[in-house]
C-alpha cells in the first residue's frame, strides 16, 4: 500500500488562491493576514478510490425526487421586513443581517421574533454581546411579553446547537457572529477561523433542524461587511440596515438572497417602542420639503416593486480653493462628475471655479442612474439661484452627449408621481410604457438642456427661450 505523501498548503480565506509559501499578502486579492495553513495529501486518487468503496458514502438523488416540503416561509407580520425577505424567514435557511453599531439590528430581530412567537412557536435568542437582563429590559421597552422566546447568554456554538436540537425552535438568532466560538479552535472570536467555522457549524446544524438560522453581524468603516468575504458565500441571505443614526430613518435592503428578490427596499421609523415600518416613504422623504427653493429637485426612483420619490438638492457656492470641493452623499460621486461635466460642456455652466455639495434627504441611498436629471435639475437650480417647479418630477438617465436614455419601469414612476399631485413630469420615451395619466402631464424632453429649460422657466439658459417638449394628450 502506497504512503501518503503530505505537503504544506496555504489558502487564501478570502478568494481562495492556494501556494505552497506562506505571505503575508495575498497575491491575488490583496488582502493582509487571510492565507492559513492547510495540510494536503498528494495521493488524493488512492483517497478517492477509498471513498468510493465505501458504503456509507451520501447516496446521490434525483432533483424530482427532492422533497421541499418542510421548506416554507415563517413570516413575521412586519410588512416591511417581510417584503426584502420575500415572504419571511426560510426553514433551513441562515440569513446575514449587518449593519453600522447602534443602527437597530437586535431592536428589528427581537421584534421579528417576537412576531413569530405570538403565534405560537417557539424561538431561541442567542447573544454573547449583551447580558440576558439587558435583552429583557430591551424586550420591556419594545412591550414584548417574552413568551416562547428562549434567550442564551453564551457565544459558544456548541452549546447553541445542543439547544437548538432540544428546544426545536423555528427562528434562531445569534447576536453577534463576531463574538461567537468554537471550543475547538484556539482562536480568538471575531478571526477569520472563528467566523468561518461558526457559520459553517451553526449553519449545518439549522439545515439538519430545519430552523430558520439568522446572524447579526457588523460593518467596517467604509460600510462592508466585517469579517471574510466567504461568510457572504456561506449564507443564503444577506440583509443590511442602513441609515443615519442621528435620525429617525432606517433602509433595509437585501444584498443577497437564494429565496427572494435582491432588490426591495423596507423604511423603518425608529422610535421609542422600537422600529416601526412605513408604507409610504416617499410622504416622509418629502414632508418637510421647501417649494420655490433653489437647489432642490425631486427623482422619482424605482426600488424593486415600490416606486419612491426623494428630494436632492445641490449647493453650488464660488471656491476659494485651488481644486475645488465634490461632496455626494446619497449618490454615486462618480455619477455627479459626469453629470457636472455634461453641464459644463451643453450648458455652458461655469461649475469648474465652484464647490459642489450633493444631498438626497432622509439617508436614502440612490444607486440606480435614473435619477441623473434630478441631480441635473438641482445644479442648474443652485447655480443660477432660479428654483425647479414645485410642481415637476423627474427620472431619466444622462448621457454624455447630454441626451436622455430611456429608463426602465417609465409607467411605474409617472403613476408615482400622479399619486402624489405633481402636475408635470420629465421622463424620456422608453420602450413599452404608455405614458398615459388622467393627472399628470408627461414630457418627453430629448436632453438635459431642454429639461432644465422648462423645469427653471430659465429663459437666460442656454439660447433660446423656447422648448420643444411632447406632451401627450390625456
Amino acid at each position: 500500500m502506497m504512503a501518503k505523501k503530505l505537503k504544506t498548503l496555504y489558502q487564501c480565506s478570502v478568494c481562495g488562491h492556494k501556494t505552497f509559501k506562506w505571505v503575508g499578502k495575498c497575491s491575488q486579492c490583496k488582502e493582509w493576514n487571510t492565507v492559513e495553513q492547510t495540510t494536503v495529501n498528494l495521493n488524493h486518487r488512492n483517497d478517492i478510490d477509498s471513498v468510493a468503496n465505501q458504503s456509507a458514502v451520501e447516496p446521490i438523488v434525483e432533483l424530482n425526487d427532492v422533497s421541499t416540503e418542510r421548506t416554507a416561509y415563517i413570516a413575521t407580520g412586519i410588512k416591511e421586513f417581510d417584503r426584502v425577505m420575500g415572504g419571511g424567514f426560510v426553514a433551513g435557511s441562515t440569513t446575514l443581517v449587518a449593519g453600522d453599531p447602534g443602527i437597530g439590528k437586535s431592536t428589528l430581530l427581537l421584534q421579528a421574533v417576537a412576531a413569530i412567537a405570538k403565534t405560537g412557536q417557539k424561538v431561541l435568542y442567542a447573544t454573547g454581546e449583551e447580558g440576558l437582563e439587558q435583552i429583557h429590559l430591551r424586550a420591556s421597552r419594545l412591550g414584548i411579553s417574552g413568551e416562547r422566546i428562549f434567550a442564551l447568554g453564551t457565544g459558544n456554538v456548541v452549546e447553541i446547537a445542543a439547544h437548538m436540537v432540544q428546544a426545536e425552535p423555528v427562528v434562531v438568532i445569534v447576536d453577534s457572529i463576531q463574538t461567537a466560538n468554537h471550543p475547538d479552535l484556539d482562536s480568538s472570536p471575531g478571526t477569520i477561523s472563528q467566523i468561518r467555522e461558526c457559520t459553517s457549524f451553526l449553519s449545518y446544524h439549522a439545515r439538519a433542524n430545519h430552523s430558520s438560522l439568522v446572524l447579526s453581524g457588523h460593518v467596517t468603516k467604509d460600510g462592508s461587511i466585517a469579517g471574510p468575504r466567504v461568510l457572504e458565500h456561506q449564507v443564503d441571505a444577506v440583509l443590511q440596515i442602513s441609515g443615519d443614526t442621528s435620525g429617525p430613518l432606517r433602509m433595509l435592503q437585501g444584498v443577497k438572497n437564494r429565496y427572494g428578490p435582491t432588490d426591495e427596499l423596507g423604511v423603518f421609523e425608529m422610535r421609542e417602542e422600537g422600529l416601526y415600518g412605513i408604507s409610504d416613504p416617499s410622504q416622509v422623504f418629502m414632508n418637510h420639503r421647501v417649494k420655490e427653493a433653489s437647489g432642490s429637485a425631486i427623482a422619482i426612483i424605482v426600488e424593486g416593486t415600490r416606486s419612491l420619490a426623494v428630494e436632492i438638492q445641490a449647493l453650488v457656492t464660488t471656491s476659494s480653493l485651488s481644486s475645488p470641493r465634490r461632496v455626494a452623499n446619497g449618490v454615486d460621486l462618480s455619477r455627479v462628475h459626469l453629470i457636472v461635466a455634461v453641464l459644463e460642456k451643453h450648458m455652458k455652466l461655469p461649475l469648474t471655479n465652484h464647490d459642489l455639495l450633493i444631498n438626497v434627504i432622509g439617508g436614502f441611498e440612490i444607486k440606480e442612474p435614473s435619477a441623473d436629471l434630478a441631480i441635473a435639475l438641482a445644479i442648474a437650480s443652485s447655480m443660477t439661484d432660479r428654483p425647479v417647479i414645485s410642481t415637476i418630477a423627474a427620472a431619466g438617465e444622462i448621457g454624455l452627449a447630454g441626451e436622455l436614455r430611456s429608463i426602465p419601469g417609465a409607467d411605474r414612476r409617472i403613476f408615482e408621481a400622479a399619486r402624489l399631485g405633481f402636475e408635470n413630469c420629465l421622463i424620456p420615451s422608453a420602450v413599452g410604457d404608455t405614458g398615459s395619466n388622467n393627472t399628470v402631464k408627461v414630457c418627453r424632453p430629448s436632453n438635459v438642456l431642454e429639461a432644465v429649460r422648462f423645469a427653471l422657466k430659465a429663459s437666460s439658459i442656454g439660447v433660446k427661450p423656447e422648448i420643444k417638449v411632447e406632451i401627450p394628450s390625456g
